[in-house]
Order: structure tokens, then C-alpha cells, then sequence
């Protein structure tokens, strides 16, 4: 593996596979997961008070640690960006609720990312964390959730789906990143 900066990409056997952002993307996210402080109950009432119903609360307190912290970065960044817009607020706050089902650890979570990346195959609990976002998706909507907590959940990972504005995509990737 040959990996260049002024190539801006990652070459295995001369064949370009992603941009080292993405790559440094995975670092970051490694090394946060691997960091993550529980919330203080001053941060768990903050949490609660955007929760709108049982459902939502019992799935993002069984999230591990680290997704709980991301759930309130990325609501904590919509609220400096839309303090209006409740429904963004749970969006940011839930949309990685389907991690949990996977079950996985850091080391886990990152080499299923890694797979991922370079395009091998994965199953059972790595694919679950892989697929998070419909798995997430499905069961906020049985939660009823509304729309636009479950439709960012589904495609967080992907291209804006028809149902979210543009400005309000833009305000929840910015968030999540």
C-alpha cells in the first residue's frame, strides 16, 4: 500500500480507493470513540428535554458512550445553527441510534469501516454496524419519529433524499461531521 498526500487518494496495487480525508476521518472517529466521557447528568437533562417519547429515550441511552457524546455534539451544533427547529435538534441526537445493534467495540467498529473502505466483504454484526442508518431509520419510524429524524438517520452516510431541503441537509451534515 503506497499512500501520498500529493495524490490526495490511498493506491493498493495502483488503484486509487479514497480520499485520505476519509481516512483521517476514521483516525478521528477512532480515536474519539475510544475517549468518550460518559454525559454529566447536567448533559443528560439536556438530552431529555429534546427527547420526545420513551421510545426515543430508551434507544439513545442504550447507544454506547461515545454515540451518546456524538448524538449531543451534533444537536448541540444544530441548536447554535437552528435553536427553532426541534425536530433537526432529535435528528442530530439520533440518527446513529442504529449502531447499537451491532453490538460492536472500537477496534470492531473501526476494521468494519476499514472493510468497508476498501470494498471486502463483511456480515453479521459488522454489516448491522455498516447498515446502522436504515437499520436506525426503521425503528424510529416504528417510534414514530417524524420524517425528518428518520429520513436523516436513513441517509446520513448518503445524498440528500428528496424529503430534506437542502439548507436543513446542509445545517445536519455540517453537524455530524
Amino acid at each position: 500500500m503506497v499512500v501520498g498526500s500529493y495524490l490526495n487518494c490511498v493506491r493498493l496495487d495502483g488503484a486509487a480507493l479514497m480520499e485520505l480525508g476519509s481516512w483521517s476521518h476514521l483516525v478521528g472517529r477512532f480515536i474519539a470513540v475510544a475517549t468518550a466521557g460518559r454525559l454529566t447528568a447536567e448533559e443528560r437533562r439536556e438530552v431529555d428535554a429534546w427527547l420526545e417519547s420513551e421510545g426515543e429515550s430508551r434507544i439513545y441511552w442504550e447507544q454506547p458512550v461515545a454515540d451518546q457524546r456524538h448524538g449531543l455534539e451534533a444537536a448541540r451544533m444544530i441548536v447554535a445553527a437552528r435553536p427553532d427547529r426541534r425536530d433537526l435538534i432529535r435528528a442530530g441526537l439520533l440518527h446513529d441510534v442504529g449502531k447499537r445493534q451491532a453490538n460492536l467495540g472500537v477496534i470492531a467498529r473501526s476494521m468494519a469501516s476499514v472493510f468497508a473502505k476498501l470494498r471486502m466483504p463483511v456480515r453479521g454484526s459488522w454489516r448491522r454496524y455498516l447498515d446502522h442508518g436504515p437499520l436506525g431509520a426503521e425503528e424510529l419510524a416504528g417510534l414514530g419519529s417524524g420524517a425528518l429524524v428518520v429520513e436523516f438517520a436513513r441517509h446520513h452516510h448518503g445524498r440528500r433524499p428528496a424529503t430534506i431541503p437542502g439548507e436543513e441537509w446542509d445545517v445536519l451534515r455540517s453537524a455530524d461531521r
